[in-house]
């Protein structure tokens, strides 16, 4: 018989898991275990050995080993099941049995069972034994060091009466799978709680047996791979952090993104306060007035993270100015730039928190019981500071929060100052392209105008269109639209050079074609000074124009473009269609050939005006945007301006257009023919006088008795100069517009010229004279000669209101 079994339930059977051959034979000489590794040595199951004498594996006669029941050591020959001889080296040890009697421990390894216990006992490794119940059988030193609760207090538990996992159910059907299938589980990754820690480990189960009992058990061995998990984590949470902070260029969004992401990943409140350097949207932020230690930055909130949804927490609200105390780590962290962390947070007397009352309380009232304040900072600036806090976790911060913490912000801080230069260089753009646009383009009574600009993303776009309402000589009127490629500030530079180019030229009277010519020498000369090897292509690239000047007396538009999409005119009867103009190339080619054309437009009818964003889009051509033009701008007579404009408007998507967009509409007026006053006049020194006395009367008819005088000076001394230098035949004509023009036409070639008379010439202070009483003069050519003109202040009664035929 063999003997009681004394054994501590489970010992023996985490010995059969042990690499080596074992066996145990009772004082008998019986075999009573038999491992896996014997069965797989020697061929013989544990069902063929158990309860026979040990004597049997013995390969013929010897007195060795006397059927195992003594200790020593040696070589044995042994018998495989299949008859052939195995010499081994075995080593026979006695174990306590019950009742004061011995078992013996025969093993193919030449370690005793001591060792091997010591071994398991000494194992870094948190390792445990279960029984077919799940109760614990069997622990050594790590696992009680690791997870608390002495061998005493754990042994006999079940595992859910003594925890070892964050989740129970899942490890305890863990063990039971192994129980029963046998497949052994390795590495299968696991939370754990460790003295009120998280920590990640590496758990493998295997099935051993106990024949004694004729139950089976698991061992389990755990692993400690937090460091490693940690490693893992972090590395996906900065590809996270990565992809979603930094995704655009605003400053306030771009905090948030870091704030939402440090909650509740590390924190269970995150704030993201900047300083007064950077700009959360158009305005500077400002400081806080002189306090005690001198003056105290003032933080702005451009990012908040919560557990709760209503951000209880908070004292302040997003985008709001941030109190913070002149001696609290704040300040520090923003003075010095380095990471403050006080692991528990201190909230007795005569800490920093004492100075600021209000954010002690919100401490108290929600736990608030660890802190990290991480400086922003990026290129050698510090932005401002983010703080994490916990409340909710009881863990508090440790140096591994705190580095993870320090890359997140890091990498965050970097997109915040690129959100934060472009914000910078995006409201530059915008304000000098603001200063470009006309502010209020009016083109008095001639025209009846309306604009839009419509930027393709009303925060980042700043493009090169523009458009411009400018008042010329003769009550005329030029309007223009031009694009130039690109956003930001070069593309709104070179909007400005050529804008300020159309203004100048069109101040010299030039008619369209001229116009666009003389442009596009300036763009071409541009590019050759702005290149570096007298190329022109490092200039203005893509610019395009229509400049048209509409004359309210002729009714007539004359019209020429550059490489730009033509106007749409709509008559009077409420027909939209393109005329016929012909396409110069774009500006800066250096072609300068832009053939204008005129055509009659009877009042009432309104131009169009536009850039090609608002035609021509990546899914749709050209020709089938200016056709939905033309349907959206034929509507019935006396459909008003801003009904036309929002009818346009509406043609673009409704998720933001490609391009920007430019439009203008002008409806025309005709100045009726009591407003102006038109004379021969025979090239002959008498005749000034008659043209004198002729305009003071029909000054008189006007009741323009206060600009009489001075009229019929200016009017005098022009006629004196057509009639003295110029050549017939010679005309007088009167306009009463906004102003009150007075024009005289002659066949002569050239312009007159300035002189500055000495005070003994009895000439040559004509222009003078006129440079004087008007508020602006000039020429203007024409194709049989040329116009000079010269035009006189009027006041609001004087000035006639549109009449019928507007």
């Amino acid at each position: 018989m063999s003997a009681p079994d004394h054994t501590v339930p489970g010992q023996a059977s985490a010995l059969d898991s042990a690499g080596a051959a074992l066996a145990v034979v009772d004082a008998d000489g019986v075999l009573v275990r038999w491992t896996e590794v014997a069965h797989r040595l020697l061929g013989h199951a544990a069902a063929d050995v158990l309860g026979r004498h040990s004597s049997m594996l013995l390969d013929g006669p010897g007195d060795g080993p006397q059927g195992f029941t003594r200790e020593w050591a040696g070589p044995v020959a042994l018998r495989h099941r299949g008859g052939r001889r195995l010499d081994v080296d075995l080593r026979v040890t006695g174990l306590p049995g019950a009742a004061g009697t011995m078992d013996w421990l025969v093993s193919t390894a030449g370690v005793p069972p001591s060792v091997l216990e010591s071994a398991a006992e000494l194992c870094p490794f948190p390792m445990a034994i279960w029984d077919s119940d799940l109760r614990t059988a069997w622990l050594n030193d790590a696992l009680a060091d690791h997870f608390g609760l002495s061998r005493e207090e754990r042994l006999g538990r079940h595992l859910d009466e003594s925890p070892l996992y964050a989740n129970t159910e899942q490890v305890e059907s863990l063990l039971r799978e192994v129980l029963e299938s046998g497949v052994p589980v390795i590495d299968r990754e696991l939370s754990q709680l460790d003295r009120l820690r998280h920590r990640a480990y590496a758990l493998s189960v295997f099935r051993i047996e106990d024949v004694r009992h004729g139950l089976p058990g698991v061992c389990s061995v755990n692993v400690d791979v937090t460091e490693s998990r940690r490693a893992r984590d972090r590395m996906t949470v900065l590809g996270r952090a990565a992809t979603s902070i930094g995704t655009n260029l605003d400053v306030l969004q771009t905090a948030q993104d870091l704030a939402d992401l440090l909650v509740p990943l590390l924190a269970d409140y995150a704030t993201i306060d900047l300083a007064e350097s950077v700009r959360l949207g158009n305005a500077p932020l400002t400081r806080l007035g002189p306090m005690e230690g001198g003056n105290v930055p003032v933080f702005h909130r451009a990012g908040i993270a919560s557990v709760h949804d209503d951000y209880r927490e908070s004292l302040f609200a997003r985008g709001s100015p941030v109190f913070v105390p002149p001696h609290s780590p704040f300040v520090e962290v923003l003075r010095s730039g380095r990471t403050y962390m006080e692991t528990e947070l201190d909230t007795e007397p005569g800490t920093w928190l004492e100075e600021d009352p209000q954010r002690l309380r919100r401490v108290l009232e929600h736990g608030m019981h660890s802190l990290l304040i991480l400086p922003v900072h990026a290129r050698g600036e510090i932005l401002g500071v983010a703080v994490l806090v916990r409340s909710e976790n009881p863990t508090p911060f440790d140096e591994n929060d705190r580095t993870l913490a320090e890359e997140l912000v890091s990498r965050a801080a970097l997109s915040l100052d690129n959100a934060r230069r472009y914000t910078r260089e995006h409201n530059m753009a915008l304000t000098l392209q603001r200063s470009l646009l006309p502010r209020n383009p009016s083109a008095g009574f001639s025209l009846e105008t309306i604009w839009r600009y419509l930027p393709a993303d009303t925060q980042d776009g700043v493009g090169g269109d523009w458009f411009d309402v400018i008042r010329l000589s003769g009550a005329r009127v030029a309007l223009v639209v031009g694009d130039v490629v690109g956003h930001g500030l070069n593309a709104a530079a070179a909007m400005g050079r050529i804008r300020t180019a159309v203004s100048t030229l069109a101040g010299l009277d030039l008619p369209p074609d001229r116009l666009l010519s003389a442009l596009d020498d300036l763009v071409v000369r541009q590019g050759f000074e702005d290149s570096d090897d007298t190329s022109p292509t490092t200039g203005i690239l893509g610019a395009t124009c229509v400049y048209a000047v509409y004359d309210p007396i002729d009714e007539r538009l004359t019209i020429a473009r550059a490489g730009h999409p033509p106007p749409a005119i709509i008559t009077p009867d409420g027909t939209a269609a393109f005329p016929e103009i012909p396409s110069g190339a774009p500006l800066g080619v250096g072609l300068r050939s832009f053939p204008s054309v005129e055509l009659e437009l009877p009042a009432g009818s309104v131009i169009a005006m536009y850039t090609d964003g608002l035609v021509e889009t990546r899914d749709r051509d050209i020709d089938d945007g200016m056709e939905r033009l033309r349907t959206a701008l034929t509507r019935p007579p006396g459909t008003s301006l801003e009904d036309l404009c929002d009818e346009v408007v509406d043609l673009l998507p409704t998720r933001g257009q490609d391009d920007d967009v430019a439009l203008l509409l002008a409806r025309t007026c005709r100045l009726s023919a009591d407003r102006v006053f038109s004379m021969e006049v025979p090239a002959e020194a008498a005749a000034v006088g008659r043209a004198r006395a002729e305009a003071v009367r029909q000054l008189s008819a006007w009741g323009l008795d206060r600009v009489r005088a001075g009229a019929e000076q200016v009017v005098g001394e022009l006629v004196a100069n057509a009639v003295r230098h110029g050549a017939g035949p010679v005309r007088l004509r009167l306009i009463r517009h906004m102003k009150l023009a007075c024009e005289v036409f002659d066949a002569g070639p050239g312009p007159p010229l300035p002189r500055h008379p000495e005070p003994t010439d009895e000439g040559g202070r004509g222009l003078v004279i006129i440079a004087e009483l008007c508020t602006r003069w000039g020429v203007r050519r024409t194709g049989e000669g040329k116009i000079v003109w010269a035009e006189l202040a009027l006041t609001d009664e004087e000035r006639l209101p549109p009449g019928p035929e507007c």
